[in-house]
């Protein structure tokens, strides 16, 4: 079950030990598609709620298989505040063309007309592959809130293009694969959404402010120490559980277990991941 009560900490947590502003709500790591529509509304009230005031932007994900229920969610999050919204593409029955994909993404933005929308491309869990370039073209017509990309994919070469191609635009590209953030954010990308900055967020504001000196040589090494403890849990078997389980260790917050088809972190996974974490020397210090 969803535990509302822990997010004022959570909240306060982010901003306080993290240096993270922003929260990204009924996402990937919150398993927000398997949630039901209640349990998304209540979240992302809370997520609003307890963030006023404290955090910048609260961008609610309201993307679902159904179009209704997605429309729904779109004017909840409108009516609460939030600062924006996104939506992933359909997974089961798939857009197949990048007009099908506008199509469904037009009809869930219009039922939000004042809120920011954001596409969220994450081909490795939707299977569609559709390349953002060209689904950029001329979107601004079809989607006047159209404000950028969640862009969860491994393939910078269609990053780069989007970057290249939208700079009149404007559109923000908030990059999503963690371990190779530096690498996009040297071809252009605005900002990142991701699981690590839970808490890694600290480390993470560290890198980016290295990359904006610019300190390369610094910014690798925080990158570089990321990647090595992501490495060494993805051959553990790393996903969504596992992220939980390290965010309640190194926060003291309960994440508490997925729901299934997801099953708990094991207690040999908790034991190598902190103390792999905990062997990190990071050049900050700590």
């Amino acid at each position: 079950q969803i535990n509302l009560s822990v997010i004022r900490q959570y909240v306060d947590y982010l901003v306080s030990e993290q240096n993270v502003k922003n929260v990204f709500v009924n996402g990937t790591t919150g398993e927000g598609l398997s949630l039901n529509i209640q349990e998304r509304k209540q979240l992302a009230e809370e997520w609003v709620c307890q963030g006023k005031d404290k955090l910048d932007h609260v961008i609610i994900h309201v993307g679902a298989l159904s179009l209704p229920e997605s429309q729904e969610l779109a004017r909840h999050a409108a009516a609460i505040g939030a600062s924006g919204i996104a939506v992933i593409a359909p997974f089961f029955f798939k857009p197949t063309n990048k007009d099908e994909l506008i199509a469904f993404l037009q009809k869930v933005a219009s039922e939000a007309p004042a809120v920011p929308f954001y596409y969220y491309h994450i081909p490795p869990l939707t299977g569609v592959k559709i390349r953002v370039e060209g689904l950029l073209d001329g979107i601004k017509e079809r989607i006047p809130t159209f404000q950028g990309v969640k862009f969860s994919d491994t393939d910078l070469l269609d990053l780069a293009q989007c970057i290249n191609k939208n700079e009149r635009e404007q559109f923000a590209f908030l990059y999503g694969v963690d371990e190779q953030l530096l690498s996009a954010l040297a071809i252009g990308a605005d900002g990142a959404v991701g699981s690590t900055y839970n808490y890694l967020g600290r480390k993470t504001n560290l890198m980016l402010q290295a990359f904006a000196k610019p300190d390369l040589a610094l910014a690798r090494k925080y990158q570089f120490l990321t990647g090595e403890f992501l490495n060494f849990v993805i051959k553990l078997g790393f996903g969504v559980a596992q992220t939980k389980a390290v965010m309640t260790f190194v926060s003291g917050i309960p994440m508490g277990p997925p729901r299934l088809p997801l099953v708990d972190a094991s207690e040999e996974f908790i034991v190598k991941a902190k103390a792999k974490l905990d062997s990190i020397a990071w050049p900050d210090g700590d």
